[in-house]
């Protein structure tokens, strides 16, 4: 069994492009890793944000992952800033982190050119990344190698500089203290807007909320954009080129998939019949995914106290850390170590 660490932002309720993207991967591998999950808040205030909004934003998070089927018996659930470890091992692994290969992260350098004034902690995002995951290491358990990284191809960049930053931090104080993480790839096809055009995103209202009613998901998939060469009923299409058939692929069995992309090829049904069947199967699927939701929604106290007693196993974990971290680095012991 490996260990496993993934993490989400506070966007609040959670979209079918996290489920498909991530969380519904992350549901799987608790079957065969030991999972450790986070809901990232220090990394959303990198950015302008509403801090009136940032519990609430937080708490629907944690639900959202709690009802999609993260399973705190099975899984470490918690929220970032409530284990102080992450941000101190992250100020840590700034004094090795050459500044150049932070210049040079695609994410960092499309996110700085948009903003009149770089922050700091924009930069320094990779680093408290990096932090997240190696604060979790396993020496002490034999079978543990490295810490597995759920990621797209799109983070790839990321994880490398996370190994370097490991590489570095055990060059200078401990070899071998670090086990450097590796990417665990996701097979899970990148799922655009319904405008078939961008990422999706809810502030570019291009997403369906995993807790939307069967009628407010028919009435956003009815507009959503397929092969845009299809342009009335008898035109063929292709459904390689089709984010509707994408989003099939997340919701649909195999069979059904087959028959929508031969029907999809021969014109042997419109769009619409091919969104009819695709809300079908998202609704009989997030259906019981919003009933688990309001039944954490009517006990706010438990869903806290389940947040907080994943912040205890993780505190337990990074604690172990952070002392052989300070031990090998040489600083002063204090009163309670």
């Amino acid at each position: 069994m490996a260990r496993v660490f993934s993490g989400i932002q506070p966007s609040g309720e959670l979209h079918i492009g996290n489920y498909l993207g991530a969380v519904k991967n992350w549901v799987r591998l608790q079957d065969a890793h030991e999972c450790i999950y986070c809901v990232v808040d220090l990394h959303a205030i990198t950015q302008p944000y509403d801090p009136a909004g940032l519990a609430q934003r937080t708490h629907d998070m944690a639900v959202g992952l709690l009802a999609a089927g993260i399973d705190p018996a099975r899984a470490t659930l918690f929220v970032q800033s409530h284990v102080a470890e992450h941000s101190e091992l992250s100020w840590i692994l700034t004094t090795v982190t050459p500044l150049g290969e932070l210049e040079r992260q695609t994410q960092y350098k499309d996110k700085a050119q948009r903003q009149e004034s770089v922050p700091a902690g924009l930069l320094a995002y990779p680093v408290l990344q990096a932090a997240d995951i190696i604060i979790y290491k396993a020496d002490a358990v034999p079978l543990y190698h490295a810490t597995l990284v759920p990621v797209g191809e799109d983070q790839v960049q990321h994880l490398e500089l996370m190994r370097e930053i490991a590489r570095r931090w055990n060059s200078r104080y401990a070899a071998e203290f670090f086990p450097e993480p590796q990417p665990l790839l996701t097979a899970t096809k990148r799922v655009l807007g319904l405008d078939g055009q961008a990422k999706m995103s809810k502030s570019l209202g291009n997403t369906i909320g995993l807790l939307e009613s069967p009628e407010a998901i028919w009435e956003k998939l009815k507009p959503a954009a397929t092969d845009p060469a299809r342009v009335t009923r008898k035109d063929p299409g292709n459904p390689e080129l089709c984010n509707v058939f994408t989003i099939h692929q997340g919701f649909s069995p195999p069979e059904v998939q087959a028959e929508v992309a031969q029907k999809c090829r021969t014109a042997g049904w419109g769009c619409l019949d091919c969104k009819r069947v695709l809300a079908d199967h998202m609704i009989a699927e997030l259906t019981p995914i919003r009933e688990r939701a309001a039944e954490l929604n009517a006990n706010p106290v438990g869903v806290r106290t389940l947040l907080r007693e994943g912040a205890d196993r993780a505190r337990a974990i990074a604690r172990r850390t952070l002392h052989g971290v300070r031990r090998h680095m040489g600083f002063l012991k204090a009163g309670e170590d």
